[in-house]
């Protein structure tokens, strides 16, 4: 699973890359769908990361997710730095859950507002986390095209 998560990574930069181009207004800009601007779905996939894996899996933090006050003074520099602590969650999880992977955690999530104990394995977490990145990372590339630029590809597929 190593391999296929730097996949993952490669094709999440050549993205970030990209968003590096748009300016603030553009970067922030709200649609009527997905999370609303580039920088929130941003943001939101990798809290995911942090979430399932950094807190559910891992129990290294019990506040995965950011204020909005936080996100909305973030960069794509500071969300690339949110990718590689998910990053280190996810590699954590690969390296030390690798007998466990399949065994289910039960437990009540702590960024929920409501009490309900969750029953899922480490690798349903893994790879929820990363179809839920593709996910969103194609609403991205709609925004883009939105905002008139071309995508660059990022399908895995490309990658040397």
């Amino acid at each position: 699973m190593e391999i296929e998560y730097e996949w993952v990574k490669k094709t999440r930069q050549i993205l970030l890359d990209q968003c590096k181009e748009l300016n603030e207004a553009e970067f922030r800009k709200e649609f009527e769908f997905g999370f609303q601007s580039i920088r929130d779905s941003l943001v939101h996939v990798a809290g995911c990361y942090h979430a399932w894996l950094g807190s559910f899996v891992l129990l290294k933090t019990s506040s995965p997710l950011l204020t909005k006050e936080a996100i909305h003074t973030m960069r794509v520099e500071d969300i690339e730095r949110y990718f590689q602590e998910a990053d280190r969650y996810v590699e954590e999880v690969i390296r030390n859950a690798t007998d466990t992977f399949d065994e289910l955690i039960e437990r009540e999530p702590s960024w929920k507002t409501t009490s309900e104990v969750v029953r899922k394995t480490p690798r349903q977490l893994l790879i929820h986390s990363i179809t839920h990145e593709f996910h969103h990372k194609g609403q991205i590339v709609i925004m883009l095209r939105l905002l008139g630029y071309t995508p660059e590809n990022t399908d895995i597929l490309v990658l040397e």
